[in-house]
């Protein structure tokens, strides 16, 4: 009885803290799909401008944004320890380190821009609109370090609807600014895709001091910075040494679903097309489900700074027959998909709903291997396990599945179902070894190893 008290009040926990993570990263996402909704009236061009500009930006606020998911989880556990100099060193680490890495990508996008551009394309108008829009967006790279430590630290606080209210704050803000910047209004013409950029950098400005002053009159929290100078300097060292791998994992990730993407490019023009459709179906679809992981790891890293490790496998067990029961639910949302996609998408080519039809049960599968794969992957990086949860990923997805789906589209000439079965595959290589590595680590995890991660 008294478990099955225990167990509901971790759930309950859990969801609360989890259902605003989904929220905030679905909000998150349609913000570019807001913007590109806005600039498309102004045709082709500046559509692909944008789509190129914000997948570099993109790709750099995702580092970030991994990164500060590690620190979360340090703050997490200095959270559960309840030592306040322990907090504070551990958000002051994060947010120096955040800041670092992204003056660097500052840097790196003012000396780096033009030939990062004609890198990626040689069409002159497009060169031009790009580099318009980097020279606004760059400074959302900044902005975002500090606004993506703070919502870490309120995340690791437990009060994961600060963030959320912060995005539904700046949502409406960069929907209305862009638009009107982009497209003017009265005999004021706009200024194109400059204009979207403005727009973000505005919206992102003001959530960036709302969640200042929150994070400032929050109770019973103190930031004041009181150790000295050489156990802080190490305390920074140690913070990277834990979080690097997070980033790095991130990183590996992302360019890995782009070689995907590039593969996939290799197949007909109807089946890539296909694949295009379902890819922001799939990762919104699954957000849900990485936000449970999310939270789940916040839990188990507080539980561990507070040294409460009784409860600790029980834990476990719950978060990882909860993620199955999101996934079940969410393969059940992509087979309603899946029925009605040609309603959503109407117009497209007979083959296109053809290809979408041949891989309808993969992409229903999918988020069952992969919420199984998440949530043994955040549980292992709250118990310091960041560098093995990245060899199992780098295995999986860069010496097994990409290799293959190379050899079958390029080599094989294979169909988009063997194509895209290789992403479900991916997933299912993995699944053994997290699962042998997370119940190894429970077994051997004690209150020693509990004060080397503190």
């Amino acid at each position: 009885m008294l478990l099955h008290m225990i167990s509901n009040d971790y759930i309950k926990r859990n969801l609360s803290l989890g259902w605003p993570l989904a929220l905030n990263a679905l909000l998150m996402q349609s913000m570019l799909m807001i913007d590109t909704l806005l600039v498309s009236p102004l045709g082709e061009v500046s559509l692909a401008a944008m789509g190129i500009a914000t997948t570099i930006v993109s790709f750099i606020l995702g580092i970030q944004m991994a990164l500060a998911n590690g620190t979360q989880l340090v703050m997490s556990r200095a959270v559960g320890s309840g030592s306040k100099v322990k907090l504070a060193n551990a958000y002051w680490s994060g947010m120096l380190i955040n800041l670092a890495v992204a003056i660097l990508f500052w840097l790196l996008l003012i000396w780096l821009e033009q030939d990062l551009i004609l890198w990626l394309t040689d069409n002159n108008t497009l060169y031009v609109e790009i580099g318009a829009y980097l020279d606004v967006a760059k400074y959302l790279v900044l902005f975002t370090a500090i606004t993506q430590v703070i919502t870490a630290m309120f995340n690791a606080l437990g009060s994961s609807k600060i963030p959320f209210k912060s995005y539904l704050i700046e949502l409406p803000i960069n929907a209305f600014a862009s638009y009107f910047l982009i497209h003017g209004v009265h005999e004021w013409q706009g200024l194109g895709v400059v204009g979207a950029a403005i727009g973000s950098v505005i919206a992102m400005t003001l959530r960036m001091l709302f969640l200042s002053v929150c994070l400032r009159y929050q109770q019973d929290l103190n930031l004041s910075f009181s150790s000295k100078l050489p156990a802080f300097i190490s305390n920074i060292k140690l913070h990277f040494v834990e979080i690097f791998p997070v980033a790095a994992n991130v990183t590996m990730l992302s360019i890995g679903a782009t070689i995907y993407q590039l593969l996939y490019s290799q197949l007909s023009i109807n089946a890539y097309a296909a694949i295009t459709v379902l890819m922001p179906w799939i990762r919104g679809g699954t957000q849900f489900i990485t936000s449970w992981a999310h939270a789940s790891a916040i839990t188990i890293s507080q539980a561990i700074g507070s040294k409460k490790l009784d409860n600790l496998i029980d834990d476990v067990n719950i978060s990882i027959k909860m993620a199955v029961v999101l996934s079940v639910i969410s393969c059940g949302l992509f087979w309603g998909l899946s029925v009605v996609i040609a309603d959503i998408y109407p117009g497209l080519n007979p083959e296109t709903y053809l290809a979408l039809a041949a891989i309808a049960p993969l992409y229903i599968l999918l988020p069952f291997i992969r919420g199984y794969n998440t949530v043994h992957g955040h549980i292992l990086r709250a118990l310091g396990k960041t560098t093995a949860v990245f060899k199992i990923n780098f295995t999986g997805q860069w010496l097994i599945s990409i290799p293959l789906c190379g050899l079958l589209i390029l080599y094989f000439d294979a169909s988009i179902f063997w194509a895209f079965a290789v992403m479900p595959f991916e997933e299912a290589v993995k699944a053994l070894p997290f699962r042998y590595l997370a119940r190894k680590t429970l077994t051997e995890f004690d209150q020693q190893q509990a004060e080397k991660l503190i």
